[in-house]
């Protein structure tokens, strides 16, 4: 039997200093329950990656983004399913980040997000965006 493979959009939400990134905590009784993660969700049908991410993150953490650009690309199984992720750097947004599904929420320094629990799937993202701390600390 085939595995269901899901399209996941998320976004990098940066402050405007570009020091620190917005992360949620999943549901306990969700996928991967209780870990961190970068907000966004399923991209639907005739929707773009962009397109689903400037969606979800209105609807989870009620920001408006202005400025985006893709960030990597990458998939990552589970047993029980297949993912398929798009990252986005949201730069610039307005309004103000919070969980407006209730989801715990938290403003961390970038060069902490180690101290983060986040679903195995996100390991080359947080790897990537500390690389590029190290060679850009405007990031």
């Amino acid at each position: 039997m085939e595995k269901k493979t899901v399209w996941i959009s998320a976004g990098i939400i940066l402050n405007p200093q570009g020091d620190q990134v917005f992360i949620t905590r999943r549901a306990d009784k969700a996928h991967q329950g209780g870990f961190w993660e970068f907000a966004g969700g399923k991209v639907e049908v005739n929707e773009t990656a962009e397109q689903a991410v400037v969606r979800e993150l209105f609807e989870e953490v009620g920001i408006r983004v202005t400025e985006i650009e893709h960030f990597m690309a990458l998939d990552h199984n589970y047993p029980d399913k297949a993912l398929k992720f798009d990252f986005f750097l949201v730069k610039a947004f307005s309004g103000e980040a919070y969980g407006k599904e209730g989801q715990p929420s938290e403003w961390v320094n970038l060069c902490d997000l180690a101290n983060y629990r986040f679903p195995e799937a996100n390991d080359a993202v947080l790897a990537k965006l500390a690389s590029l701390k190290s060679r850009d600390p405007s990031l």
